[in-house]
């Protein structure tokens, strides 16, 4: 199966690299995967990750995205266009955001299968907070766009609450609830000895600006350290590119604050030793935009968690069984007195970190992709079905209807024997109704949700 990943990708730097990055890692080891990653440029230029085939055909807020991206599936000729999608992937700007969102469509529509992993919705996101300045207009224009996505041949999401969102508002789509994963193969258990050993590292990590922001944090952290003097804070993560020069500003007013570090972008190979000497991840944000990935980095390597108690965050808990311990939004007295507490009871952060670890084991990325390569693989069976019923509905006196109808069974035939691991003897005389059918890995995957809901 050839795959076209669309997706930000290191060395760049904007929204969902990381996890278009684990993505690609796991999809390069499996047999039979060809993939392309179709990136995005960035500046100044990086030599590219080894082992990994990337072309650079889109730029943040470009307008030209749509022609570059589909003519370079047009030129990689793939099986599944496979698309790792936020509302702003490809721009901060309203247009070149809209744009991007609608390539899907566009891919669609010019022949290719394609699939969607959205990672937010626009009814869940707070505009206020995202620092919108025309809300109305974004919701819209939020509508439409993901109308447009829905025109995907399949869409993943999160949260079992995002797949009700779409099947309720826009009734439509073939949506597919996926857990957002841990972004490893495995996690890793948490190393006890590297924590508390002098200090306490109160870990926040993310994009900040918007709806992530570190004031009531910093203020916060004032009071847990004259309760725990031990307590240090760290600052990791860049800018939201609509908040620019936010970090640096805050960096500049905290330099006399020795406890408190602000130590930037992290590279991928620095991330396990930075949450392994981490007591605790802290996500203090005022609303959400999506299944977190640092929730989910931190169950990688089993950090406990404080977080603000918004609707995202106690699904996170409520569905796959993450340990957080939640305060107020904005109620900087009561996220104080949690981290103070968590920090100073062990016996508590090593339940928490035990717990997160377990969940980890439940959401390994492998699992995850083997999943989305059998709902390819089970959408597609779908579509040429469908479409050798279409083509068997011509009248009987259409040109070389029978010639049409007898190759596109032998393609699939074809097909389904490759992946079933069988090699199909040359035929004749194919028989259409002979060879409709599907694998047995396909007959064993029904699209189902963990709530029990079907896919279709």
């Amino acid at each position: 199966m050839k795959i076209c990943l669309v997706t930000a990708f290191p060395p760049s730097r904007d929204a969902l690299n990381e996890y278009g990055f684990h993505i690609a890692s796991e999809l390069r080891q499996l047999q039979g995967i060809d993939l392309t990653v179709l990136a995005d440029e960035y500046s100044p230029m990086l030599p590219e990750l080894d082992g990994f085939s990337v072309v650079r055909c889109w730029k943040f807020n470009s307008l030209r995205n749509p022609w570059r991206v589909l003519k370079a599936i047009r030129r990689e000729k793939p099986d599944v266009v496979w698309f790792n999608l936020g509302f702003a992937s490809f721009g901060g700007e309203a247009l070149p955001a809209f744009l991007g969102i609608a390539i899907p469509f566009f891919a669609r529509i010019t022949g290719s299968y394609t699939h969607v992993t959205l990672h937010q919705l626009m009814e869940t996101v707070d505009l206020k907070d995202a620092g919108v300045r025309f809300p109305l207009a974004y919701k819209v224009g939020g509508f439409i766009a993901t109308q447009m996505v829905l025109f995907a041949n399949s869409v993943s999401v999160m949260l079992p609450a995002y797949r009700n969102v779409l099947k309720e508002k826009y009734g439509r789509g073939a949506v597919y609830v996926r857990r957002h994963g841990i972004f490893s193969s495995r996690p890793e258990y948490p190393d006890f000895s590297k924590r508390g050993n002098p200090e306490q590292r109160i870990l926040a990590f993310g994009k900040w600006g918007t709806y992530k922001r570190l004031e009531p944090l910093l203020e916060a952290f004032d009071e847990v350290v004259e309760r725990c003097p031990e307590a240090r804070l760290v600052v990791a993560g860049t800018d939201h590119p609509k908040t620019p020069g936010y970090l640096q500003g805050l960096q500049q007013r905290y330099a006399h604050r020795k406890e408190i570090n602000f130590i930037g972008y992290i590279a991928e190979e620095e991330i396990p030793e930075l949450l392994q000497r981490s007591s605790i991840a802290v996500l203090p944000y005022t609303s959400s935009a999506g299944s977190s990935g640092i929730a989910h980095l931190a169950c990688t390597y089993g950090v406990p968690m404080v977080a603000s108690d918004i609707p995202d965050f106690r699904r996170l808990a409520d569905e796959e069984g993450i340990a957080i311990d939640f305060f107020t939004p904005g109620d900087i007295k009561a996220l104080a007195e949690h981290l103070a507490d968590l920090l100073g009871n062990r016996e508590r952060q090593v339940e928490m970190a035990l717990q997160n670890v377990s969940a980890a084991l439940r959401m390994s990325m492998p699992e995850i992709i083997r999943e989305y390569l059998r709902t390819f693989e089970l959408r597609q069976g779908i579509e040429a079905m469908r479409s050798i019923s279409r083509l068997r509905k011509l009248p009987r006196w259409f040109p070389m209807r029978n010639r049409l109808v007898k190759r596109k069974a032998k393609v699939l035939m074809r097909s389904t024997l490759n992946d079933a691991g069988i090699m199909p003897a040359p035929l004749s005389n194919p028989e259409p109704a002979e060879v409709v059918y599907m694998s047995d890995a396909s007959r064993r995957d029904v699209p189902v949700s963990k709530t029990g809901t079907d896919g279709m």
